[in-house]
């Protein structure tokens, strides 16, 4: 393999890995803040059972956040190294961009996760309870920032806005222009929607794993019941915005809907594939399972729209074969978590929110199903990087075009070691997570004792990431 592709397959390791962390930790800042209020709100009622719960709750969830961010803070760190090893020449033509938007990442949103982290770990019983809810909200509110500045970057190199070129080089004429490009709001929202129905299924899959171990009893059922509600909720939305979000990458990348739809010609009232083998080659699909005029109605809302055909796009299009079938997974494990949190929402309500009333079946199902968010916002992710080629700045610069000239050998060395280590780290990861899991009373006497021997000076240490203090 060549250079080019092989600094893409590294690149493809590394975010496929780190979007793994935030996916969860943006969301489940939110849902701890949750779990403190409630457990504010119940205590000293008339129900100590149901304020213990609540407080276990966040307790025990706060250690898989603290994992988790630890996780997602190291994975971040090579993303920043790739810039300057395998695409000098991106940060050369659009450092003006990029450059100060990872910096304003750092310096607002980091910061802020950084310097209150600290408080919301160790600081419960030495400082007051409303500073600590707000270390919450800060951390929590400090992790959508981060998305909020990482999405408007990507957004940008999908849709790029507010920008002139003087001697190749990308000048920002508008920061509002770059910033609210127009597929931002969709892919931000997208993107907060997933996280939270990844989260709300971390939370569906650990909980009913502790009632299947007969452990947690007084937090798991609770918890259970808001992952379930959580996901049943947010996954329509987040139908509706995907669909927004289609619309508006019909207007500004159709060549991207193209391959994600395997249409090959131009052409009203294309047909909905629900599979197909894309043949890049013969520039057609075998195998194909259709609804008449089903792919113009989603994405123009009118039986006979017209949808572009990549023909349309000679030498400038995206593989087809990945995009179909991401597209795919992403939709049908989107469609399969639907199924699962409406029946298992309609089921607990049945039994008046006693999961060991549930049938067995369904808890496995649940347990199957702790990481199905990961599926889903990998396969999307896969669709809205692969689908910009081969461009890296849509419609203005290649991807070949700003590739190092590091020898291909050395990258692919690197490309080994960065797999098996993200390997080891994603096994230690679900292995700890199990741990916790199957041992609540555990974890949370050990943070007890952590909190006692933590001094009231220590709980605002800075965090160190990879020379960003």
């Amino acid at each position: 393999m060549d250079a080019l592709i092989l600094a893409r397959m590294q690149f493809a390791a590394n975010i496929t890995f780190h979007i793994l962390f935030p996916t969860i930790s943006i969301a489940l800042g939110w849902l701890l803040l949750f779990f403190r209020w409630r457990w504010l709100r119940t205590r000293g009622g008339t129900d100590a059972a149901l304020a213990q719960g609540w407080l276990d709750a966040y307790r025990f969830w706060t250690k898989v956040f603290a994992l988790t961010f630890a996780l997602g803070v190291v994975s971040g760190i090579t993303m920043s190294f790739q810039f300057g090893t395998n695409w000098p020449g991106f940060m050369e033509r659009v450092g003006n961009v990029a450059g100060p938007l990872l910096g304003y990442e750092v310096l607002t949103a980091f910061f802020l996760e950084a310097g209150f982290l600290g408080v919301m770990l160790f600081g419960h019983g030495k400082v007051g309870e409303r500073v600590h809810l707000m270390s919450t909200f800060m951390v929590a509110f400090g992790t959508t920032l981060s998305a909020f500045w990482i999405l408007a970057l990507n957004s940008w190199m999908q849709t790029p806005a507010g920008h002139e070129i003087v001697n190749g080089e990308f000048h920002v004429a508008s920061w509002l222009a770059v910033i609210f490009n127009p597929s931002f709001p969709y892919r931000f929202a997208h993107m907060l929607l997933a996280s939270a129905l990844t989260c709300a299924f971390l939370l569906i899959g650990l909980s009913a794993w502790q009632v299947l171990r007969g452990v947690g009893q007084r937090s798991a059922a609770r918890v259970l019941r808001v992952g379930l509600t959580l996901a049943a909720v947010l996954i329509p939305v987040q139908i509706v915005v995907g669909d927004m979000h289609g619309l508006n990458t019909l207007e500004h990348q159709p060549a991207k809907i193209a391959a994600m739809e395997g249409v090959w010609e131009t052409e009203r009232g294309a047909p909905l594939l629900l599979f197909a083998v894309p043949d890049a080659t013969a520039r057609k699909n075998h195998f194909e399972i259709a609804i008449p005029n089903g792919a113009s109605l989603i994405l123009t809302h009118k039986a006979d729209g017209e949808i572009r055909g990549l023909n349309d796009f000679p030498g400038a299009h995206p593989p087809p074969l990945p995009m179909f079938f991401a597209f795919r997974i992403m939709v049908g494990m989107g469609m399969l978590m639907l199924a699962t949190s409406w029946l298992g929402w309609w089921l607990y309500r049945r039994t008046k929110w006693q999961p060991t009333m549930l049938p067995r079946a369904l808890l496995w199902l649940f347990a199957g199903m702790t990481f199905s968010g990961w599926v889903a916002t990998v396969a999307g992710w896969y669709v809205t990087e692969i689908g910009r080629q081969p461009y890296i700045v849509y419609g203005l610069v290649r991807t070949a075009d700003v590739v190092s000239k590091v020898p291909s050998a050395m990258i692919g060395l690197t490309l080994a070691l960065y797999v098996a280590l993200y390997l080891a780290l994603i096994v230690a990861y679900v292995t700890v997570l199990k741990y916790m899991a199957e041992k609540p009373d555990e974890v949370l006497a050990t943070e007890a004792a952590e909190q006692a021997a933590t001094p009231v000076g220590a709980i605002t240490s800075p965090i160190v990431e990879g020379g960003r203090t």
